[in-house]
């Protein structure tokens, strides 16, 4: 803004009147002097406020930016309130379901817990019985292998001509004691007959056999591999019936003569398939043709099927 300079203007016009005086002359240019001043330090003013002004403007401006940047991020931050609330209640829902499932699966274990304490108490209690059974067949057998042994000594003692001249030989495997019996002190060739002197030779046997508890006597047949003549054809076609023949013969004096039940008794013939000695030979083929009596545990016992 471009300022007039008035006051000389107005000094001029006082002089130019020549009726002011000298001290109202000096007066008036104090007064316009200060006026002048006034004037300066009014437009001085009046420039700040303009440039104070665009000063504002421009913050103004800049607040409005501010504002509207504000505004803009509260309505974001409004929408992520909205969202994490909206995630607050949806974990919260998750967490209940997952509060109730993991209650369940806890009440599941201590359940599962229960079931197994009281599986391993039956268990340790099946051990201990386990333990006592064992024991206990443990001393039974202990008992029934001394049983065998005394009965084995027995034989021994009182079959020892027998023994000696090799018409008999006891074994024992296992607690299995068998005695070996061979042809000629129970049999004529090709008869299944016990001869008189075989049957004193088996009630010996047998009463010491029988009293051994808790054994089943097997008797088996064994033949040597010579057929069977045709003279005795008819009544043995072969082998087979021979073995078994004498075989049960045995079981039958054993039963009848000796008492024993029939129920711990069994026969059968093995004809000439379990040689113990090489059938080329009249020696071997003498060893092959024998009666065994084996003393065999009860619970090797074959039971019958049951009858429909």
């Amino acid at each position: 803004m471009n300022r007039i300079h008035w006051v000389p203007l107005f000094i001029a016009a006082l002089l130019a009147g020549g009726c002011v005086s000298t001290g109202t002359y000096e007066k008036k240019v104090e007064e316009a002097r200060l006026l002048d001043n006034t004037v300066k330090a009014l437009e001085s003013e009046y420039a700040g406020l303009l440039k104070q002004k665009e000063g504002l403007v421009l913050e103004k401006k800049d607040l409005t930016q501010n504002l509207t940047a504000a505004l803009q991020q509260s309505a974001d931050l409004q929408q992520d309130l909205v969202s994490a609330r909206a995630d607050t209640d949806r974990l919260e829902r998750v967490l209940s379901t997952r509060s109730q499932e993991a209650g369940q699966a806890m009440a599941e274990m201590r359940q599962n817990i229960d079931r197994l304490e009281g599986d391993n108490r039956r268990l340790q209690q099946q051990i201990t019985d386990l333990a006592s059974q064992v024991e206990k067949e443990r001393v039974a057998r202990e008992t029934r292998v001394a049983e065998v042994k005394s009965t084995y000594d027995e034989l021994g003692s009182k079959m020892e001509s027998e023994i000696t001249r090799g018409e008999i030989t006891i074994s024992d495997l296992q607690g299995r004691l068998t005695v070996n019996m061979v042809e000629r002190i129970l049999f004529d060739s090709g008869r299944a007959d016990v001869k008189p002197a075989g049957l004193e030779v088996l009630r010996r046997v047998g009463e010491i056999l029988g009293g051994v508890k808790e054994k089943e006597i097997r008797v088996e047949g064994h033949s040597d591999n010579i057929p069977i003549s045709t003279r005795l054809a008819q009544t043995f076609p072969s082998n087979w019936e021979l073995s078994t023949a004498r075989a049960t013969n045995v079981v039958h004096f054993l039963q009848e003569k000796v008492g024993i039940p029939g129920e711990r008794l069994s026969a059968c013939g093995f004809s000439e398939f379990r040689p113990v000695a090489d059938n080329a030979t009249s020696e071997g083929r003498a060893q092959n043709r024998r009666i065994q009596i084996v003393l065999v545990p009860i619970e090797e016992r074959v039971e019958a099927p049951p009858t429909k």
